[in-house]
């Protein structure tokens, strides 16, 4: 079986897994955001941390199984908000304390952030069942389309010192790709504001792209190729979702900023 098609059995596996705990939404998703960002952290910290060093104990972990435990519960986000911000400067405090470098609290922090920002998202109802879908069409249309196009048409790389695979060719047809998915979800939906839509797909596709750069130059930092071995043909969780929970965060704020932190679904697809 060759490495492509792997990967695509391994990314049907996992979008009907995702789909499925979305469409019930509730607990069971809730359930996924927080498996998905114990195994990001996991993944950073086994990454990130010198095989001899002056660390922090457990303390990152038991800041992470905290942060986990409230988000299972389904705490708002007037307490959820607040509570991750106060763990993550707890870590970093610690790690100040005890000379050990930022790595573990800024993993907490991308893990955590990712979580909560997919949890609120989706919410109880169907605004926040159509933002998490409208998130994946952008996000995995991107993938796909960056991928191809960047194989077929090649050109100039995108960020040759992070990830040489990259083109720029490949980065415009994935935005194009998000774009176009996007706004197609949003229709079928029933989505009225179509225009504006296209303009967060578009925001949520470069993001995604960022996103994607930003685990790369992680890995790199650390002089890892993947982040894990979980997931065959794909390798860690954290390769899998890089662009996704990026994206999930931007749709998150933009979600905050027009209907608030609790129900940001609302103010994009009143529904």
């Amino acid at each position: 079986m060759s490495n492509l098609q792997l990967r695509v059995i391994s990314a049907v596996v996992l979008a009907i897994v995702a789909l499925g705990l979305t469409w019930l939404g509730g607990l069971p998703f809730r359930l996924l955001c927080a498996a998905m960002s114990g195994m990001i952290f996991y993944e950073w910290t086994r990454m990130s941390r010198p095989m001899l060093a002056n660390g922090l104990g457990f303390l990152p972990e038991a800041l992470m199984v905290v942060f986990i435990g409230t988000l299972i519960a389904g705490l708002p986000a007037f307490w959820l908000l607040p509570l991750v911000v106060i763990l993550i400067v707890v870590a970093a405090i610690a790690a100040l304390v005890r000379n050990s470098g930022q790595w573990d609290a800024c993993g907490l922090a991308y893990a955590s952030v990712s979580g909560l920002s997919l949890a609120l998202l989706r919410d109880g109802d169907h605004s926040g069942l159509v933002a998490i879908l409208f998130l994946f069409a952008v996000v995995w249309a991107t993938d796909i389309f960056a991928y191809f196009v960047g194989r077929t048409v090649g050109g100039p790389k995108l960020a040759p010192s992070i990830s040489p695979g990259k083109t720029r060719s490949g980065a415009l047809g994935g935005a194009v790709g998000g774009v176009v998915a996007g706004l197609i979800l949003a229709a079928v939906a029933g989505a009225g504001n179509l225009a504006l839509l296209g303009l967060v797909a578009l925001v949520l596709s470069i993001v995604a792209q960022a996103g994607d750069l930003f685990e790369s130059w992680v890995k790199r930092r650390h002089g890892r190729k993947d982040s894990g071995v979980l997931i065959p043909g794909h390798g860690g969780v954290m390769d899998r979702v890089d662009g996704l929970v990026a994206a999930a965060l931007a749709l998150y704020v933009i979600g905050w900023i027009s209907a608030g932190a609790d129900h940001p679904a609302h103010g994009l697809f009143p529904i």
